[in-house]
């Protein structure tokens, strides 16, 4: 275990930069995936590498080891287990109070956002704002999602670049594409190196969210207009917007790649998506394997601290 262990933790720094290279290689769809993916599997692998380190040192103390009904120490050398075993503790109580802070307060803002629309019919909410802005609001369990447009916005656009605005969202909220961008945020407070993987995430989302609203109008330069004009009238109004951080919203992200891109001025590069992709995988599969081999180790030495002989 005490090589199989920091595999996990130093993956990622070897990931991310093979990660970020998907959003613009491959398909959105294709993308959003294999980004979810890796900041979910390298995030659990990482803290379970954590939790391993705790152990060795953690059954140095009296009540640890009756419980684990060890009859010899499992850490061979406590003056390197326990001061591992103090730190990885320390970053994982630091983890859990980052993630606990961060689903509070997005649980909050969603609640304060789902309140102001709650007089809306329907999947079209509109507030009385000059400012504009359109987002999609996910919904709480049990109920839908909305679009959030306010009359700034639908005043900036012509009816057809409303149209296109509109299916922009509401494929962010067909495809729930809030879970995936509030996986990716999570997944970043359990590893600092993942933190480079929020920026690509997005932007492969609100890619997805164009496609989608370039097909539901069957126009892609109308589509690419009505962002662009979109995010201009936002970024031109004065005063920042209440959006909830669990909303996405068209007017965000990278605006000028996400109009190339529809333009066909940016197309995927399947090549170098293949390629990315595979050293992707093969970065997981290597983090998985290690954790779960460490985890084959750790087993193996408390069965032996536990005076049984276990066949290997």
């Amino acid at each position: 275990m005490i090589y199989a262990v920091w595999v996990p933790l130093l993956m990622p720094f070897v990931t991310v930069p093979a990660a970020r290279r998907l959003a613009d290689a491959l398909s959105p769809r294709h993308a959003v995936r294999l980004l979810a993916s890796a900041a979910v599997g390298l995030a659990f692998c990482s803290t379970l590498a954590l939790v391993l380190l705790v152990v060795p040192g953690a059954t140095r103390l009296t009540a640890v080891a009756a419980v684990g009904e060890l009859v010899k120490p499992l850490a061979a050398a406590p003056a390197v287990a326990v001061p591992l075993a103090c730190a990885a503790l320390t970053l994982l109580a630091g983890c859990a109070a980052a993630v606990v802070r961060s689903t509070r307060r997005h649980w909050k803002e969603l609640h304060r956002a789902v309140e102001v629309t709650d007089g809306s019919v329907g999947e079209l909410a509109v507030l009385r704002d000059s400012r504009p802005d359109a987002y999609a609001l996910p919904g709480l369990p049990g109920s839908p999602g909305r679009i959030v447009v306010t009359t700034g916005m639908l005043r900036a656009l012509d009816p057809v670049e409303r149209d296109a605005l509109l299916a922009h969202e509401r494929a962010h909220l067909a495809g729930r594409h809030h879970l995936l961008h509030a996986a990716a945020e999570l997944a970043a407070l359990c590893h600092p190196a993942l933190r480079s993987l929020r920026a690509p995430m997005g932007y492969a989302l609100e890619r997805c969210a164009d496609e989608a609203a370039a097909a539901a109008i069957g126009d892609r330069r109308v589509a690419a207009r009505a962002i662009g004009r979109a995010a201009l009238a936002a970024r031109a109004a004065e005063g920042a917007q209440a959006r909830p951080r669990v909303a996405l919203a068209a007017a965000a992200g990278p605006v000028p790649r996400r109009v190339a891109a529809l333009l066909g001025r940016a197309a995927p590069r399947p090549r170098a998506g293949r390629v990315a992709a595979a050293a992707l995988l093969a970065c997981l599969a290597l983090s998985g394997a290690a954790a779960i081999d460490a985890t084959h180790d750790l087993h193996h030495s408390i069965e032996v601290a536990q005076g049984e002989s276990p066949q290997r």
